[in-house]
């Protein structure tokens, strides 16, 4: 689904809506689109984080979380916008729609141009001031952020995939099959656009993109943390022990007991571990 090498870096230009709150110093919310190094429109929020204000430090002293959604979610989404708060207590957080979500442009490739997506993100909140930066990705927004960091790894202070895949064209669960039916079907496609929001691209990657396990060695130094649910329907456990061998001492795995999948199985006990994990492992 890619008709370029999709690890080229993505610059960030803002173009500012109307109803856009103006912040100084990244101190207010911010709506925005971002464009990304391809040309596609990006929907995104900066929020400052309730952490700026419990403590009175500026904003930019508290590091900016970019959440990157599993497939279908958007940045308006409720469980999306759950994500955000949590993680909001212990920092400022980006939240935004990857291509073909939502209010963003262009079609969504499933996991390969979409780092282009991320990178965008990611530059805004240096744009802003944060002068460490976390992603936090669920199911395809976890294999993102890791493709994201091997491919950008000075960029990001620490990295968080929750529910990722370890291997592309997984096929060996019943709601893996139907993804793939949904993604590689005209009718799918058009069920996905009007029944889920989500545009998809209708061609095939070429080239295929680095596969999540391919990516995760090349993330080291930057510290990793694995997050998998033992009772995920999507990707079984066999995935996140591939993603943590291949990661070595430089990644962390929580294997989560009783935990389905993504951002609709994450406690907010589990989402404020992984902010207090973050916020350490940022510096």
């Amino acid at each position: 689904m890619s008709n370029g090498p999709a690890g080229q870096g993505a610059r960030s230009t803002t173009f500012r809506p109307a109803s856009e709150t103006p912040g100084a110093g990244g101190s207010a919310p911010s709506r925005t689109f971002l464009q990304t190094a391809d040309g596609v429109r990006i929907d995104a929020l900066y929020e400052p984080g309730g952490a700026v204000y419990e403590t009175l430090t500026p904003p930019t002293d508290h590091p900016a979380f970019v959440v990157a959604h599993g497939f279908t979610g958007d940045v308006d989404k409720p469980h999306v916008r759950r994500v955000a708060t949590a993680l909001a207590r212990h920092g400022a957080v980006i939240t935004f729609s990857f291509r073909g979500h939502g209010a963003s442009g262009g079609h969504s490739t499933v996991g390969d141009r979409e780092v282009l997506d991320l990178a965008a993100a990611v530059a805004w909140a240096r744009q802003r001031g944060h002068a460490r930066v976390v992603t936090v990705g669920f199911s395809m927004g976890g294999s993102v952020v890791l493709r994201h960091a091997a491919l950008h790894a000075r960029q990001i202070e620490a990295v968080v995939s929750v529910s990722a895949p370890a291997r592309w064209y997984y096929r060996g669960t019943a709601p893996m099959r139907r993804l793939h039916w949904l993604v590689t079907r005209p009718e799918g496609r058009l069920l996905g656009r009007y029944g889920l929001r989500t545009r998809i691209h209708h061609r095939g990657w070429n080239p295929v993109p680095l596969s999540p396990v391919e990516a995760v060695p090349r993330i080291a130094p930057t510290p990793l943390l694995i997050v998998h649910g033992d009772r995920d329907g999507y990707f079984p456990v066999d995935h996140p022990h591939m993603l943590a061998e291949a990661a070595g001492d430089h990644g962390e795995l929580w294997l989560e007991p009783g935990m389905g999948h993504a951002e609709h199985a994450a406690t907010d006990a589990l989402l404020a571990r992984i902010g207090e994990w973050a916020v350490g492992a940022a510096g």
